[in-house]
């Protein structure tokens, strides 16, 4: 199907490792293969593919490892997929496995659990971003990349301007800031790999921007104390209000950690201008005030304040290729408009981006950096397009009211949208959801799209 990753060698992967390299002695003057700005999931897979194939290959990270990061924390089983391919299943094994989605609305209760599917197992894990992006960068650096932590890239080494044209500069290069020291010094490379997430400063000062008129998500979540922390499901809760009792396009969602904690949080997924005025904090305190009372969720459980912030969607952010440079992840707007996942696009964005490379790098050239933004779109172009259709219609408060009691009627119409929503669709098959999807996927060719 249209969305679907290319397969690899394990059905519904995307490309295995990039081209060995062939080069001869390194030259005096120190030019790296690849720069990656940020050790973020799409970067640290990034880097890890590279490396894995024995490029050279700098990540910089302007934190220090481990540190937090606002994120619902949720693996989906695509993002179990990834990890399991960079090697980091045993990793895993002390991380809370969860079964499936338990959807709440109006009174009512639904558990669903993963779809079967033939390339990704069915189940999921909750962990900390705290934990796991240290995890991912470790392993990257095990296969023979160099983590530079506590290293800011200021700002891109760029051959001529920044222009308009829908393609990025030529960038070789980094002027980077030692945060410990405050020195600075240049760091080239033969191609840049932007991944410094959804508030990308690096992407900002190579020209990227982002399309105002597809989706932007707003979250804020906190960590709970509570009896409940070991659930065999993540919760969603479908039915969120604004003040005036108006239901808001999105969820709040209570994640069990496994450790004494939940992570809690709220997320809306609309248009930027749904989005004015609207008061997160307010939408949160409201959500745990009226979260069931068996999880234990107070002021007094609270563990530190709640953090949140804004996620371009739907391959938002543009352009996402120059001669020698390529945008992945959250830098790239590859957030699912369905449901706000980002960790498990990262890794698969930044997977795709090191195959790009590596066979510029083994000899074909900028044409196979080039090739990166043509597998970007087949692999979620029409998906993408669909989930921001579907956005639109959940912008919807009175249809959106009506669809979500429905479907909570309907044990398999939640199933049909679960394996949708999670970009789950079986290649060898159609059941009811590739059924579905393929009609929501024909009226998204015949719209008028921007």
């Amino acid at each position: 199907m249209g969305e679907a990753i290319s397969p690899g060698p394990r059905q519904g992967a995307p490309s295995a490792r990039p081209p060995r390299p062939r080069r001869a002695k390194r030259k005096q003057i120190e030019l790296h293969d690849v720069l990656v700005v940020g050790a973020g999931p799409a970067g640290s897979s990034c880097t890890y593919w590279l490396a894995d194939a024995g490029w050279d290959v700098v990540v910089v990270e302007k934190k220090h490892f481990p540190r937090p990061k606002t994120c619902g924390d949720g693996l989906t089983p695509r993002a179990v997929r990834q990890l399991t391919d960079m090697g980091l299943a045993g990793a895993l094994v002390g991380a809370h496995r969860y079964a499936g989605l338990r959807a709440c609305a109006y009174g009512m209760t639904l558990e669903l659990p993963w779809p079967d599917h033939p390339a990704f197992a069915p189940f999921g894990y909750v962990i900390t971003r705290h934990d796991l992006d240290q995890l991912v960068a470790e392993r990257a650096v095990k296969a023979g990349a160099s983590l530079w932590q506590g290293a800011e890239a200021l700002e891109p080494l760029l051959e001529g301007d920044v222009s308009s044209t829908g393609v990025l500069p030529a960038c070789h290069g980094a002027t980077v800031l030692d945060r410990d020291t405050q020195r600075t010094k240049q760091v080239r490379a033969r191609y840049v790999v932007v991944a410094d997430g959804a508030n990308s400063r690096f992407g900002r000062g190579l020209g990227t921007t982002r399309d105002r008129s597809r989706p932007l998500g707003m979250a804020l979540r906190g960590y709970f104390r509570s009896p409940r922390h070991d659930e065999g499901f993540i919760e969603s809760h479908l039915d969120i209000r604004d003040a005036s009792g108006t239901v808001l396009p999105g969820y709040g969602w209570i994640f069990p950690v496994g450790d004494g904690r939940v992570n809690v949080g709220v997320g809306l997924l609309t248009g930027e201008g749904r989005c004015r005025g609207l008061n997160t904090s307010k939408l949160m305190d409201a959500f745990v005030e009226g979260a069931p009372k068996s999880w234990g969720l107070s002021a007094g459980s609270l563990c530190a304040p709640p953090t949140g912030g804004k996620l371009p969607m739907g391959l938002s952010m543009s352009p996402r290729v120059g001669p020698s440079t390529l945008v992945v992840g959250d830098a790239a707007g590859a957030i699912n408009p369905f449901n706000g996942e980002g960790i498990s696009y990262g890794y698969e964005t930044g997977r795709l981006a090191a195959a790009c490379i590596g066979r510029a790098l083994s000899g074909e050239g900028p044409g196979a950096v080039a090739d990166y933004e043509k597998q970007i779109r087949d692999a979620y172009g029409l998906y993408f397009r669909v989930a921001r259709d579907f956005v639109k219609l959940i912008n919807q408060p009175r249809l959106m009211e009506a669809c979500v009691r429905i479907g909570m009627h309907s044990q398999n119409a939640m199933e049909t949208m679960l394996r949708i929503m999670a970009n789950l669709l079986r290649p060898d098959e159609v059941g009811p959801a590739e059924a579905a999807y393929r009609a929501l996927s024909v009226v998204a060719r015949l719209a008028p799209h921007d």
